[in-house]
């Protein structure tokens, strides 16, 4: 960039665009075909539209009739959905003794399921203590082990290493966290469906009920009444 430049990512529109001649593209993707840059400009005043310069780089430009303002308009509402879909992996971290008993392995690795299963990173760490430092190779053999049990749900990231007085392991889920909320969303849909199904059943049987039950007491009452004697 030379000094004094400053170097824009937008595009050249309408007046900006200096060039003689522009390979011109309609509103609706219609090749039109090289025209003088001043016809284009006319064309664009007299459609509402601006000529907005698609690319630079050809010989000569391709520029097209677009509502630029609707046009950045939309970009930015496709770039706010982007940035509201994609993943923002959270790293949780669980820390393990060296001398863990079984119980307590089964309820930390129960909790990295659930966090891999959430979409986010695990970092797993295994505090060493005293004699512990000098003879690490333990705890690596216990977070391969875990890695091992829960490869279905994620896959190690960052290997076991000696970090000071800590073994370190990073693990990462399999599946992305959007795909996760999606799942999450459909089986709440779904639930939220099969309730709505069940209240409306009661409510239809309990209908059906009230029904039969006016219906089998008009009869009684029909029933109840005294039968008048024939006029002979």
């Amino acid at each position: 960039m030379r000094i004094g430049v400053i170097i824009s990512d937008e595009p050249r529109i309408n007046d900006e665009i200096r060039v003689s001649q522009v390979r011109l593209i309609g509103p609706n993707g219609e090749q039109v075909g090289v025209i003088a840059t001043s016809v284009a400009l006319n064309l664009a005043k007299e459609a509402n539209l601006d000529l907005v310069e698609v690319a630079p780089n050809a010989k000569p430009p391709v520029a097209k009739l677009i509502d630029y303002g609707k046009y950045k308009y939309n970009e930015k509402i496709k770039a706010r959905e982007a940035r509201r879909n994609q993943s923002t992996a959270e790293i949780k971290e669980i820390r393990f003794r060296l001398k863990i008993d079984d119980h307590d392995f089964e309820v930390k690795k129960g909790h990295v399921v659930r966090f891999l299963n959430g979409g986010d990173k695990v970092k797993v760490t295994i505090m060493l203590r005293g004699r512990e430092q000098s003879r690490p190779i333990g705890g690596v053999e216990l977070l391969q082990r875990l890695a091992s049990e829960v490869e279905e749900y994620g896959t190690v990231e960052f290997a076991p290493k000696q970090e000071g007085r800590n073994i370190i392991m990073t693990l990462a889920p399999k599946g992305k966290k959007v795909h996760t909320q999606s799942e999450q969303r459909r089986r709440g849909d779904q639930s939220r469906a099969e309730r709505q199904a069940r209240q409306a059943a009661r409510l239809a049987a309990k209908q059906e009920a009230q029904a039969q039950a006016a219906a089998e007491a008009k009869a009684a009452v029909t029933s109840d009444k005294p039968k008048t004697s024939e006029t002979k």
